[in-house]
């Protein structure tokens, strides 16, 4: 008898209790030739030969999905209809670290009538919780695999959430950077702010049109009819989501606006006093190019005299400060 790898999960459940585990393949293809309801979880960086072997030999779905779900390459966001089953790619969010790259990771589902099929390349925390409800009462899964579609999607998507409310607490502060004058990193910081909220929105906006798929009677033969309000539910978090993304772009566009500015008018104040100083020593240096031209005769004050070089040297001194008080009071400088 085969028996699959701890990072092959399956569940089975019956009309009322808890989903209990299946162990091996033999099991598994039992299970779905009684027409069980199922869920098999599949951790595809594991173990991958063994992926291959449930996604190809046991169910046998589509070549081209068994590749997409195998591969650590992310694909786009999409919804593809098979005979039997449907075959969906969704992005979860990752832990997000303030001001570093959003993580994603890619997951893929396999509705059929009485089973789902998820797989993702690494841990996915986001589903240990639905595991646990489901050995602890049995639902979603005891409801159907519509319903535990559902319960996956959801809490999906509920994840996206925090990552804004961080990516927003972090504009503000690059915002309040920016207004003090602060420097460094400033602005590779927005700039990946803005970054990460234009991928985002990326990833939404295909996961949202097939999460309005879903919520049509488009699958009447694996979604029920009382199940599409649910991912009707699901599409309108999504889409608030969406606003929310883009309200965050907005705000960094302006957050980048406002480094720009803080740094030009930075720029316009040091201008004016280097220019303010080269006014000054504009007089200064005419006086002594003059003065010093080579000329020995009907030069005032005359070169041989012992106070000449004094007077030249006090009157540009005078000169200067006279005109740095003129800027001054002018607020030049």
């Amino acid at each position: 008898m085969a028996v699959m790898a701890a990072m092959t999960k399956v569940l089975v459940a019956g009309d009322d209790g808890p989903a209990r585990p299946l162990e091996g393949l033999d099991a598994l293809r039992e299970a779905l030739a009684n027409g069980l309801r199922l869920w098999v979880d599949l951790d595809t960086a594991a173990d991958a030969h063994e992926a291959e072997e449930v996604l190809a030999d046991v169910f046998r779905f589509h070549p081209l999905t068994v590749e997409d779900a195998l591969t650590p390459q992310p694909n786009p966001p999409k919804l593809d209809e098979h005979d039997h089953y449907i075959f969906i790619v969704f992005h979860a969010l990752g832990a997000y670290e303030p001001f570093g790259e959003v993580a994603t990771q890619e997951v893929c589902l396999y509705l059929g009538q009485r089973y789902v099929v998820s797989c993702h390349h690494g841990p996915l925390p986001a589903l240990e919780g639905i595991r646990q409800r489901c050995l602890e009462d049995g639902l979603p899964l005891r409801r159907g695999p519509e319903w535990l579609l559902h319960a996956i999607l959801d809490r999906l998507v509920d994840d996206y959430l925090p990552c804004i409310d961080d990516m927003e607490d972090a504009l503000d502060r690059l915002e309040a950077e920016a207004l003090a004058g602060v420097r460094a990193g400033l602005l590779e910081r927005v700039l990946r702010l803005r970054g990460n909220a234009l991928r985002l929105r990326r990833l939404l906006v295909p996961q949202r049109e097939l999460l309005a798929r879903l919520s049509r009677p488009e699958f009447p033969a694996l979604v029920r009819p009382e199940a599409n309000i649910y991912f009707r539910d699901i599409y309108d978090h999504l889409v608030r989501t969406e606003y929310l993304i883009e309200a965050l772009r907005d705000l960094t566009d302006s957050a980048l606006n406002t480094y720009l500015s803080v740094v030009s008018n930075r720029l316009n104040e040091e201008m004016k006093v280097l220019t303010a100083v080269a006014t000054i020593f504009l007089p200064l240096t005419l006086i002594s190019g003059i003065y010093g031209m080579n000329f020995a005769h009907r030069v005032w004050p005359p070169f041989e005299s012992g106070w000449g070089f004094p007077a030249v040297v006090g009157t540009m001194a005078a000169l200067g400060i006279g005109m740095l008080l003129f800027f001054r009071r002018r607020g030049w400088l």
